[in-house]
């Protein structure tokens, strides 16, 4: 790998080039056309007129402001920000300059919006895939505690989850464990139905999240059936001048009484920058319409640093650290652990370090070529408490075992490597291709502290015995892949239509350790390491897998603001760890992983149709998508030989519920998003959403299906000082429901939300945000959330504010 690295880093230093030509300071000053307001974040990119050479990017401060130093050229300022619409001008430079421009403010996007998610910036106007972009205003303007919440507001996008912490999203049917999240370009989890993921990240950080709708296997790889979700967080960012400001926010909901504080400090100039910031947030129990959620309280923090260096003009050198942790967080319901139980976790964490090298303009054709690594970190530590029946009659000359608690540990720690270059093949076509490495190690264990009461035939106790059970539920294990990926884009017939075509393929190796159903037991602090009746679970092993896939999209300008896409896709998602190698041994039944699982496929096609006029937005997408080989779980039998004890060398079986490639599936349905500027300041907007998901092979319906459920609002801006919005969401009964799964009623629930123009403090820059969620305090049950068990209610009318100050 050093080899490799160091490989790598000579190429892209060979490739340098630097003009040599006079260089003058340009000053801008970004306002909005209609408050005459300064505009803050406003993103800058500067191209050479003739789109050959360096790029020049810029931000703007809380005062609109932006430096940049520029050869004497003419280019092409693109000055973008969600809420406005996009300037494109261009100026030559040959003396200092100072220039003010104007952004007219849009009731809503019109698709002008740059994405990073295709691993090239483009607009979302100019893809065909079906996008979802939600930026920080969003997540400022609403309660949200965890992004999942905000994300659904978006059409097609559901929330689910097992508690008020611990959320994650359903993208058209599918759940976590086939859709691939991404904390800015790199992994969270590996399309996994482990929870909580999409609560590691800090919503106060958030820049803004792009959520693909549909397969894109070709650009990362396994588990992308159902979607991407990539959450880029808040960056620094160069300047020819040196400059320093910062942001405060700070927050209270009522609900469950949660304090939230962020503060973060930036600073640059010409050749570098570096920010910094941190949260805390600490919340009590929800309150639902029926009393006081149990068990549903939660603390956070996190830290994050990033910084940016130019070793020379078109070298880019990045790196970042991220540590979000949360303790205590609770588990309303318990239902997912036997007993039921009480549970929560007692750390959860993610760490993640990542660093990156690109090199722009290196020639005519090549316009980048960037190396990037990472090293994420994720810890989950549960502390459960089984249900006991205290009023338990004494066994007369038997024994008497109690459960006292029991602690499962996960530790997942995942290194990444890529190399990818952006090659401008012509005028209008762009080639992205490169390389994609990963590897993810699990290693679990968890530890069940046990009493066990000795009583004589006369009901007296004799002994009391503790007992420490040590476990490994799911071996040591890794989950390696390497893939070659390439994508074409081609923009013809004067840019009205434009054709994406891609194609990857990966090798994949899982290997795990030989497992045991007891490691060890300790018997009143002696320990033994031999226990009796000790069985295998897994012997050591190796699996290799092949899986390939391949996309098209079609996007045509049926006229300037219409146009129609359609896009095919064969996705795959190679079995998870926990699919491969869990050991969950219940009692009286087995939750067992099978290690020979094949890859599941993915077919997928959708067709949309998009309206971007000035008064009125509309995406309208219908979809289909199929899954071969889909892994579930089947009725089975765990066969075990014991290795130790008097009982050495038997063989028995336990019925097992086993993972297996019996399935195919079926997922269809439509969503749609409707925006119409009914006059100068009012806005009304909608939105709905359906899905119908089958297992084909067993005629029987798919677990995890959000019901219908549609959005109708009303937002109204008061000139100068801010803008005000009521909605109603409702959900339709969902009766399709999969074995083992509840029914669920309809409901509805109306929210507002309340927020100002940035308005001036002395030197700093301030934005208040209001609303109220629930306003009716109705009582209601979200069907992706019912696995709290009997307690599966929402929260109730919750009260928030929140205040932005910026300097």
């Amino acid at each position: 790998m050093n080899r490799f690295l160091l490989f790598a880093l000579i190429s892209i230093a060979a490739f340098t080039h630097k003009a040599n030509s006079q260089e003058f300071k340009f000053q801008g000053t970004v306002i909005d056309s209609v408050s005459q307001q300064a505009i803050e974040g406003v993103a800058i990119q500067v191209v050479p007129a003739n789109a050959v050479g360096r790029t020049f990017t810029a931000t703007t401060n809380a005062n609109g402001r932006f430096t940049l130093t520029l050869p004497t050229y003419s280019y092409q300022f693109n000055l973008s920000i969600i809420g406005y619409s996009q300037v494109q001008q261009v100026l030559a430079i040959s003396n200092e300059t100072e220039k003010t421009f104007e952004l007219t403010p849009l009731p809503f996007s019109l698709g002008e919006v740059v994405v990073s998610s295709f691993r090239v910036n483009r607009s979302v106007k100019q893809l065909p895939t079906p996008l979802a972009v939600v930026g920080k205003y969003d997540y400022q303007k609403h309660s949200g505690i965890t992004l999942s919440n905000v994300l659904a507001n978006e059409p097609g996008i559901a929330v689910g989850g097992d508690g008020v912490w611990a959320t994650n999203i359903n993208i058209r049917g599918f759940a976590e464990n086939r859709l691939v999240t991404l904390v800015d370009g790199f992994r969270v989890e590996t399309a996994t139905d482990l929870t909580a993921s999409l609560s590691m990240i800090d919503v106060n950080d958030i820049e803004r999240v792009e959520v693909i709708k549909g397969a894109q296997s070709v650009l990362y790889g396994t588990g992308a059936m159902g979607g991407i979700v990539n959450i880029i967080t808040k960056d620094g960012h160069f300047a020819s001048q040196p400059y320093i400001n910062g942001n405060i926010i700070g927050g209270f909901a009522s609900a469950n009484s949660s304090y939230s504080g962020y503060a973060s400090v930036n600073a640059g100039a010409d050749r570098w920058y570096i920010k910094a910031n941190g949260t805390y947030t600490d919340a009590q129990n929800v309150t639902t319409p029926k009393g006081e959620l149990p068990n549903s309280q939660f603390t956070a923090n996190n830290l994050s640093a990033k910084l940016g260096f130019k070793p020379a003009d078109n070298h880019i050198v990045k790196a970042q650290f991220q540590r979000y942790w949360a303790t205590d967080v609770g588990i309303p319901g318990g239902s997912a652990f036997p007993g039921p139980a009480t549970a929560s976790y007692s750390d959860i964490g993610r760490q993640l370090f990542s660093a990156s090298y690109e090199v722009t303009s290196v020639s005519n054709t090549l316009s980048s070529l960037k190396l990037s690594y990472f090293n994420q970190y994720i810890l989950r530590d549960v502390l459960l408490f089984p249900n006991i029946v205290t009023e338990v009659p004494v066994p007369i000359g038997t024994q008497r075992t109690t459960p006292q608690y029991f602690t499962p540990t996960g530790e997942h720690l995942t290194n990444g490597l890529q190399l990818q270059s952006t090659w401008n093949l012509g005028e209008n076509n762009t080639l992205i291709a490169g390389i994609d490495a990963w590897e993810r190690n699990l290693r679990t264990q968890r530890e069940k502290y046990i009493m066990v009461e000795v009583f004589s035939t006369s009901g007296d106790l004799m002994v009391t015995n503790n007992i420490v059970r040590g476990e490994t539920p799911t071996p040591e294990s890794t989950f390696s892949t390497a893939g070659i990926f390439v994508q074409n884009e081609s923009r013809l017939l004067d840019d009205r239509l434009t054709l994406i075509l891609g194609g990857r393929a990966d090798g994949i190796r899982t290997k795990n350790e030989q497992n045991f159903d007891v490691d060890y037991l300790i018997i009143n602090g002696n320990r033994n390491d031999s226990p009796p009746n000790q069985r295998t679970t897994f012997e050591a092993g190796e699996q290799t897998l092949f899986s390939w896939s391949a996309n098209a999209g079609v996007l045509y300008n049926v006229a300037t603001d219409i146009d129609l896409s359609a896009n095919l896709a064969r996705s795959f998602r190679a079995p998870s760890l926990e699919e491969s190698f869990k050991f969950i041994d219940l009692g009286n039944l087995v939750l067992l992983g099978n290690p020979s699982l094949k890859s599941e496929s993915g077919y997928a096609s959708d067709l949309g149709l998009r309206i971007w006029k000035q008064n009125v937005t509309a995406q309208v997408g219908v979809f289909a998508n199929w899954i071969d080989n889909m892994i579930v779980e089947t009725p089975g039998e765990y066969i075990y030989t014991i290795n130790t004890g008097p009982m050495e060398g038997t063989v028995d079986t336990l019925p097992a519920l086993v993972n297996a490639n019996v399935s195919k599936a079926r997922l269809y349905g439509f969503d749609l998003k409707l925006q119409y500027k009914a006059t100068r300041s009012l806005v009304v907007f909608g939105s709905g959403a359906y899905v119908r998901g089958e297992d084909t092979e067993a005629a029987t319906n798919l677990p995890q299906i959000p019901p219908l459920s549609g959005r109708f609002g009303l937002r109204y801006n008061i000139n100068r000082i801010g803008n005000v919005e009521a909605s109603v969401f409702g959900a339709s009964k969902q009766d399709k429901v999969a074995e083992g799964e509840t029914t669920t009623d309809g409901y509805h629930r109306i929210d507002m939300a309340v927020s100002t123009n940035r308005f001036s403090v002395g030197l700093s820059k301030v934005q208040l945000f209001a609303g109220v969620d629930n306003l009716t305090n109705n009582s209601y049950t979200n069907h992706l959330s019912t696995n709290r068990g009997a307690i599966s209610i929402e929260p109730g009318r919750n009260i928030y504010v929140r205040a932005s100050i910026s300097f």
